[in-house]
């Protein structure tokens, strides 16, 4: 049997160790690993994947694209797509900075709370997503709208939110999303207030360093069944949840930190890698990613 062999192509000028180290575990045998890919440079490296083997061994050849830049990661992905043809293809996936396996990841540990497999039940809920424009909020939005979930996409920037929820409602026809402007200091009977208090589900996914939910704004989101913080670094984007929560009950809602997630990131990745290697037409994003942690 053909080895199964991995080719890593990173947006950034060296490849995440990070990724490769998780290849292996999940056993990928040989890792072919390049950095600095753009669209253009991942053509004849795709070639080369494309025309070495054939027929059934075909699927021990896969592609991983990753790197820092989720805008440019997708953009190689989608080359890379372009570039097969008819049954000459080997299976991919997108995972750039964590951001597929960490978005898929939160709505697995919300599904475990709230009916996300119903869709007539998952119709009835609204969820907010704090720090929603950037590259895990955009998916965790995402992947919530196709649950049929109404979604908040927040941000301090309300064009931004306009935008992320613009390219959703494209991606995902009939979603219901909307952008809101994330005050910095929430009081009651403000917009945004509102929307907190109709949340069912509230996850941060901004950058470290910043509180996106304080005390104050988790006393007007009591409807709140499940409150998700993805920073890790302090200070918490959640006020009261700690990076190691997983299922905490604190009052009416479970709480998960990043690292209470972050148990199910790493088993979607390494299942990820392994499904690569059983067919040669995989093509695994944000859905196929949430698809496989479902199944877990």
């Amino acid at each position: 049997m053909a080895s199964r062999i991995l080719i890593q192509l990173d947006c950034d000028p060296q490849p995440s160790t990070f990724d490769s180290v998780v290849a292996v575990d999940a056993g990928a045998e040989v890792l072919l690993r390049h950095g600095n890919v753009t669209p253009d440079a991942a053509v004849p490296l795709v070639h080369g994947a494309m025309f070495t083997r054939g027929g059934a061994e075909l699927a021990s050849t896969a592609i991983f694209v990753g790197g820092s830049d989720v805008a440019a990661a997708e953009a190689v992905f989608d080359r890379v797509r372009k570039t097969f043809f008819g049954t000459v293809r080997v299976s991919m996936l997108l995972d750039p900075a964590g951001a597929n396996t960490t978005a898929s990841a939160a709505v697995v540990a919300a599904g475990r709370h709230l009916p996300l497999g119903d869709p007539a039940a998952a119709a009835s809920l609204r969820a907010v997503v704090l720090g929603g424009t950037g590259p895990v909020g955009q998916r965790v939005a995402r992947l919530l709208v196709r649950k049929g979930v109404g979604v908040t996409v927040a941000s301090r920037s309300l064009s931004r939110a306009e935008e992320v929820c613009g390219r959703i409602t494209a991606a995902v026809p009939g979603s219901r999303v909307e952008p809101a402007r994330a005050d910095t200091t929430i009081t009651p009977g403000t917009p945004f207030a509102g929307v907190l208090a109709e949340a069912d589900l509230i996850v941060a996914a901004g950058a470290a360093g910043a509180t996106l939910l304080g005390a104050a704004g988790r006393d007007l989101a009591g409807r709140a069944r499940v409150l998700i913080d993805l920073n890790a670094v302090p200070p918490a984007g959640i006020e009261g949840i700690a990076a190691t929560d997983k299922a905490r009950q604190d009052g009416e809602a479970f709480v998960y930190g990043a690292l209470g997630v972050g148990g199910t990131k790493m088993k979607i990745h390494r299942a990820a890698i392994r499904r690569l290697f059983e067919s040669n037409d995989a093509i695994l994003d944000a859905e196929e990613l949430l698809a496989i942690g479902e199944s877990l």
